[in-house]
Protein backbone atom coordinates (compact mmCIF):
# COMPACT_ATOMS: atom_id res chain seq x y z
CA UNK A 1 0.00 0.00 0.00
CA UNK A 2 1.20 3.49 -0.83
CA UNK A 3 1.27 6.00 2.00
CA UNK A 4 1.82 8.81 -0.50
CA UNK A 5 1.15 8.83 -4.22
CA UNK A 6 1.20 11.56 -6.85
CA UNK A 7 0.14 11.22 -10.46
CA UNK A 8 1.24 13.44 -13.34
CA UNK A 9 2.03 16.53 -11.26
CA UNK A 10 2.79 19.55 -13.42
CA UNK A 11 3.73 22.96 -12.08
CA UNK A 12 4.63 26.08 -14.05
CA UNK A 13 5.83 29.47 -12.91
CA UNK A 14 5.11 30.68 -16.46
CA UNK A 15 4.40 29.09 -19.83
CA UNK A 16 8.12 29.01 -20.55
CA UNK A 17 9.23 27.96 -17.05
CA UNK A 18 7.98 24.44 -16.32
CA UNK A 19 9.25 23.48 -12.87
CA UNK A 20 7.66 20.02 -12.67
CA UNK A 21 6.68 17.84 -15.60
CA UNK A 22 4.65 14.68 -15.01
CA UNK A 23 5.92 13.81 -11.52
CA UNK A 24 4.52 10.51 -10.21
CA UNK A 25 5.77 9.44 -6.78
CA UNK A 26 4.92 6.16 -5.07
CA UNK A 27 5.94 6.02 -1.41
CA UNK A 28 5.27 2.65 0.23
CA UNK A 29 3.90 2.61 3.77
CA UNK A 30 6.66 2.02 6.33
CA UNK A 31 9.46 2.97 3.92
CA UNK A 32 12.16 5.62 4.02
CA UNK A 33 11.91 7.25 0.61
CA UNK A 34 14.89 9.28 -0.59
CA UNK A 35 13.83 12.01 -3.02
CA UNK A 36 17.05 12.91 -4.79
CA UNK A 37 18.18 15.45 -7.33
CA UNK A 38 20.58 18.35 -7.83
CA UNK A 39 19.75 21.76 -6.42
CA UNK A 40 16.95 23.33 -8.45
CA UNK A 41 15.66 19.99 -9.75
CA UNK A 42 12.16 20.51 -8.31
CA UNK A 43 12.34 18.61 -5.00
CA UNK A 44 11.12 21.41 -2.73
CA UNK A 45 8.38 22.44 -5.17
CA UNK A 46 7.09 18.85 -5.21
CA UNK A 47 7.05 18.63 -1.41
CA UNK A 48 5.32 22.01 -1.12
CA UNK A 49 2.58 20.81 -3.48
CA UNK A 50 2.16 17.62 -1.45
CA UNK A 51 1.73 19.65 1.74
CA UNK A 52 -0.64 22.17 0.17
CA UNK A 53 1.87 25.02 0.52
CA UNK A 54 1.56 25.64 -3.23
CA UNK A 55 -1.67 25.51 -5.20
CA UNK A 56 -1.83 22.43 -7.39
CA UNK A 57 -2.12 23.22 -11.09
CA UNK A 58 -2.31 19.77 -12.67
CA UNK A 59 -2.18 16.18 -11.47
CA UNK A 60 -3.38 14.18 -8.47
CA UNK A 61 -2.13 13.81 -4.88
CA UNK A 62 -3.25 10.95 -2.64
CA UNK A 63 -2.11 10.51 0.98
CA UNK A 64 -3.16 7.63 3.24
CA UNK A 65 -5.33 6.43 0.35
CA UNK A 66 -7.35 9.67 0.31
CA UNK A 67 -7.46 12.54 -2.16
CA UNK A 68 -5.60 15.48 -0.63
CA UNK A 69 -7.97 18.19 -1.90
CA UNK A 70 -11.06 16.57 -0.36
CA UNK A 71 -9.42 15.51 2.91
CA UNK A 72 -6.84 18.25 3.47
CA UNK A 73 -7.37 18.95 7.19
CA UNK A 74 -7.58 15.32 8.26
CA UNK A 75 -4.52 14.36 6.23
CA UNK A 76 -2.35 17.23 7.50
CA UNK A 77 -3.14 16.25 11.09
CA UNK A 78 -1.24 13.05 10.41
CA UNK A 79 1.81 14.60 8.70
CA UNK A 80 4.93 16.12 10.25
CA UNK A 81 7.14 18.26 8.03
CA UNK A 82 10.31 20.30 7.83
CA UNK A 83 10.59 22.32 4.63
CA UNK A 84 13.79 24.29 3.98
CA UNK A 85 14.78 26.21 7.13
CA UNK A 86 13.91 25.17 10.72
CA UNK A 87 10.83 27.11 11.89
CA UNK A 88 11.77 27.94 15.49
CA UNK A 89 11.82 31.03 17.68
CA UNK A 90 15.40 31.84 18.67
CA UNK A 91 14.45 33.76 21.83
CA UNK A 92 12.55 30.78 23.25
CA UNK A 93 13.81 27.52 24.74
CA UNK A 94 13.10 24.15 23.14
CA UNK A 95 10.29 23.52 25.63
CA UNK A 96 8.77 26.97 25.02
CA UNK A 97 8.87 26.43 21.24
CA UNK A 98 7.16 23.08 21.63
CA UNK A 99 4.60 24.41 24.13
CA UNK A 100 3.30 26.93 21.56
CA UNK A 101 2.60 24.15 19.08
CA UNK A 102 1.35 21.74 21.73
CA UNK A 103 -1.50 24.19 22.37
CA UNK A 104 -2.21 24.45 18.65
CA UNK A 105 -2.16 20.68 18.13
CA UNK A 106 -4.00 20.16 21.44
CA UNK A 107 -1.87 17.15 22.28
CA UNK A 108 -0.94 16.23 25.88
CA UNK A 109 1.82 18.24 27.61
CA UNK A 110 3.83 15.13 28.42
CA UNK A 111 4.39 14.71 24.70
CA UNK A 112 6.84 17.66 24.79
CA UNK A 113 9.39 15.83 26.92
CA UNK A 114 8.77 12.64 24.96
CA UNK A 115 9.79 14.18 21.62
CA UNK A 116 12.78 15.95 23.20
CA UNK A 117 13.95 12.55 24.46
CA UNK A 118 13.34 10.99 21.03
CA UNK A 119 15.50 13.56 19.21
CA UNK A 120 18.22 13.60 21.87
CA UNK A 121 17.53 17.01 23.45
CA UNK A 122 16.36 16.02 26.95
CA UNK A 123 18.39 18.56 28.94
CA UNK A 124 18.04 21.89 27.15
CA UNK A 125 15.39 23.52 29.37
CA UNK A 126 17.32 26.73 30.11
CA UNK A 127 19.01 27.22 26.75
CA UNK A 128 17.60 29.58 24.13
CA UNK A 129 17.18 28.11 20.65
CA UNK A 130 19.45 30.78 19.15
CA UNK A 131 22.29 29.28 21.19
CA UNK A 132 21.76 25.85 19.60
CA UNK A 133 24.16 24.42 17.05
CA UNK A 134 22.73 23.81 13.57
CA UNK A 135 22.44 20.12 14.39
CA UNK A 136 20.48 20.88 17.57
CA UNK A 137 18.17 23.21 15.62
CA UNK A 138 17.52 20.45 13.11
CA UNK A 139 16.74 18.06 15.97
CA UNK A 140 14.34 20.57 17.54
CA UNK A 141 12.62 21.05 14.18
CA UNK A 142 12.17 17.29 13.88
CA UNK A 143 10.81 17.25 17.45
CA UNK A 144 8.26 19.88 16.39
CA UNK A 145 7.32 17.75 13.38
CA UNK A 146 6.85 14.73 15.69
CA UNK A 147 4.87 16.53 18.39
CA UNK A 148 1.42 15.44 17.17
CA UNK A 149 2.59 11.84 16.58
CA UNK A 150 2.30 11.77 12.76
CA UNK A 151 2.33 8.67 10.57
CA UNK A 152 4.20 10.41 7.74
CA UNK A 153 7.27 12.63 8.09
CA UNK A 154 8.34 14.86 5.17
CA UNK A 155 11.80 16.41 5.49
CA UNK A 156 13.41 18.73 2.97
CA UNK A 157 17.24 18.54 3.10
CA UNK A 158 17.38 17.89 6.89
CA UNK A 159 21.16 17.29 6.84
CA UNK A 160 21.92 20.45 4.83
CA UNK A 161 24.80 22.37 6.44
CA UNK A 162 25.52 19.73 9.06
CA UNK A 163 29.01 18.44 9.79
CA UNK A 164 29.67 14.69 9.34
CA UNK A 165 28.85 13.96 12.99
CA UNK A 166 25.58 15.90 12.72
CA UNK A 167 24.64 13.95 9.59
CA UNK A 168 25.24 10.66 11.39
CA UNK A 169 23.11 11.77 14.35
CA UNK A 170 20.17 12.77 12.13
CA UNK A 171 20.49 9.56 10.11
CA UNK A 172 20.44 7.41 13.24
CA UNK A 173 17.46 9.35 14.56
CA UNK A 174 15.42 8.87 11.38
CA UNK A 175 16.28 5.17 11.20
CA UNK A 176 15.08 4.78 14.80
CA UNK A 177 11.83 6.64 14.10
CA UNK A 178 11.15 4.41 11.13
CA UNK A 179 12.06 1.09 12.73
CA UNK A 180 10.76 1.62 16.24
CA UNK A 181 7.80 3.91 15.62
CA UNK A 182 6.78 2.74 12.15
CA UNK A 183 6.82 6.25 10.71
CA UNK A 184 6.99 6.52 6.92
CA UNK A 185 9.64 9.08 5.99
CA UNK A 186 10.14 11.09 2.81
CA UNK A 187 13.51 12.84 2.79
CA UNK A 188 14.83 15.04 0.00
CA UNK A 189 18.53 15.57 -0.61
CA UNK A 190 21.14 16.19 -3.28
CA UNK A 191 23.64 13.91 -1.49
CA UNK A 192 23.28 10.29 -2.60
CA UNK A 193 26.34 9.15 -0.65
CA UNK A 194 24.63 10.19 2.59
CA UNK A 195 21.08 9.14 1.70
CA UNK A 196 21.97 5.63 0.52
CA UNK A 197 22.90 4.74 4.12
CA UNK A 198 19.38 5.56 5.25
CA UNK A 199 16.71 4.89 2.64
CA UNK A 200 14.85 1.82 1.41
CA UNK A 201 13.42 3.43 -1.73
CA UNK A 202 14.68 6.15 -4.05
CA UNK A 203 13.22 8.60 -6.54
CA UNK A 204 15.57 10.70 -8.68
CA UNK A 205 14.39 13.97 -10.21
CA UNK A 206 16.27 16.21 -12.62
CA UNK A 207 15.02 19.41 -14.25
CA UNK A 208 11.47 18.68 -13.14
CA UNK A 209 11.34 15.12 -14.49
CA UNK A 210 11.56 11.75 -12.73
CA UNK A 211 14.53 9.80 -14.08
CA UNK A 212 14.41 6.83 -11.68
CA UNK A 213 12.10 5.38 -9.05
CA UNK A 214 12.45 2.10 -7.21
CA UNK A 215 14.09 0.32 -4.30
CA UNK A 216 17.67 0.92 -3.24
CA UNK A 217 18.48 -2.62 -4.43
CA UNK A 218 17.10 -1.84 -7.89
CA UNK A 219 19.35 1.20 -8.09
CA UNK A 220 22.32 -0.89 -6.97
CA UNK A 221 21.55 -3.39 -9.73
CA UNK A 222 22.34 -0.62 -12.17
CA UNK A 223 25.96 -1.00 -11.07
CA UNK A 224 26.05 -4.22 -13.09
CA UNK A 225 25.21 -2.21 -16.18
CA UNK A 226 28.21 0.03 -15.51
CA UNK A 227 30.90 -2.65 -15.06
CA UNK A 228 33.83 -2.39 -17.47
CA UNK A 229 37.01 -4.34 -18.15
CA UNK A 230 39.99 -2.05 -18.76
CA UNK A 231 43.02 -3.05 -20.86
CA UNK A 232 46.27 -1.14 -21.08
CA UNK A 233 48.43 -2.14 -24.05
CA UNK A 234 51.34 -0.85 -26.11
CA UNK A 235 49.15 -0.48 -29.21
CA UNK A 236 45.57 0.48 -28.42
CA UNK A 237 44.64 1.15 -32.06
CA UNK A 238 45.41 -2.41 -33.21
CA UNK A 239 43.85 -3.80 -29.99
CA UNK A 240 40.59 -1.95 -30.76
CA UNK A 241 40.50 -3.39 -34.31
CA UNK A 242 40.87 -6.91 -32.89
CA UNK A 243 38.08 -6.32 -30.38
CA UNK A 244 35.78 -4.89 -33.04
CA UNK A 245 36.19 -8.04 -35.14
CA UNK A 246 34.93 -10.01 -32.12
CA UNK A 247 31.76 -7.85 -32.04
CA UNK A 248 32.93 -6.20 -28.81
CA UNK A 249 32.29 -2.47 -28.59
CA UNK A 250 35.44 -0.88 -27.09
CA UNK A 251 36.09 2.74 -26.16
CA UNK A 252 39.15 4.69 -25.14
CA UNK A 253 39.47 6.23 -21.67
CA UNK A 254 42.84 7.97 -21.43
CA UNK A 255 45.50 5.32 -21.96
CA UNK A 256 43.08 2.40 -21.44
CA UNK A 257 40.59 0.49 -23.55
CA UNK A 258 37.23 -0.14 -21.90
CA UNK A 259 34.82 -2.94 -22.84
CA UNK A 260 31.54 -4.01 -21.17
CA UNK A 261 32.01 -6.69 -18.52
CA UNK A 262 32.53 -10.18 -19.95
CA UNK A 263 33.32 -13.65 -18.56
CA UNK A 264 36.80 -14.76 -17.50
CA UNK A 265 36.99 -17.09 -20.51
CA UNK A 266 36.34 -14.21 -22.90
CA UNK A 267 38.99 -12.08 -21.15
CA UNK A 268 41.52 -14.93 -21.46
CA UNK A 269 40.70 -15.26 -25.18
CA UNK A 270 41.14 -11.51 -25.73
CA UNK A 271 44.52 -11.52 -24.02
CA UNK A 272 45.59 -14.56 -26.10
CA UNK A 273 44.63 -12.75 -29.31
CA UNK A 274 46.57 -9.67 -28.25
CA UNK A 275 49.65 -11.79 -27.56
CA UNK A 276 49.28 -13.67 -30.87
CA UNK A 277 49.29 -10.30 -32.63
CA UNK A 278 52.39 -9.10 -30.73
CA UNK A 279 50.42 -6.63 -28.63
CA UNK A 280 51.85 -6.26 -25.14
CA UNK A 281 49.27 -6.24 -22.31
CA UNK A 282 50.41 -4.14 -19.35
CA UNK A 283 47.27 -4.25 -17.23
CA UNK A 284 43.77 -5.78 -17.06
CA UNK A 285 41.42 -4.38 -14.41
CA UNK A 286 37.74 -4.19 -13.43
CA UNK A 287 36.12 -0.76 -13.22
CA UNK A 288 33.01 -0.68 -11.07
CA UNK A 289 31.05 2.54 -10.65
CA UNK A 290 29.61 3.30 -7.20
CA UNK A 291 26.09 4.60 -6.56
CA UNK A 292 27.30 8.19 -6.73
CA UNK A 293 28.53 7.55 -10.28
CA UNK A 294 25.19 5.92 -11.18
CA UNK A 295 23.35 8.95 -9.78
CA UNK A 296 25.50 11.35 -11.79
CA UNK A 297 25.04 9.16 -14.89
CA UNK A 298 21.24 9.32 -14.52
CA UNK A 299 21.43 13.11 -14.25
CA UNK A 300 23.79 13.36 -17.24
CA UNK A 301 21.65 11.14 -19.49
CA UNK A 302 18.50 13.12 -18.68
CA UNK A 303 19.84 16.64 -19.09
Amino acid sequence: MYCLETANLVHKFSEKEIVLNDISLQVSEGSIYGFLGPNGAGKTTTLRLILGLLKKQQGEISIFGKTFEKNRVGILKNIGSLIENPSIYGHLTAIENLTLLQKIYQCRKSRIQEVLNIVGLPNTAGKKARQFSLGMKQRLSIAIALLHNPSLLILDEPTNGLDPNGMIEVRELLTKLNQENGITIVISSHLLAEIEKLVTHIGVINKGKMVFQGTLDELKNKQKELLFIAFETNDNERAIRILSKENINPKIDGTKILIPSVSKNVIANIIQQFVNNNIEVYEVSLIKNDLEAIFMNLIKINK
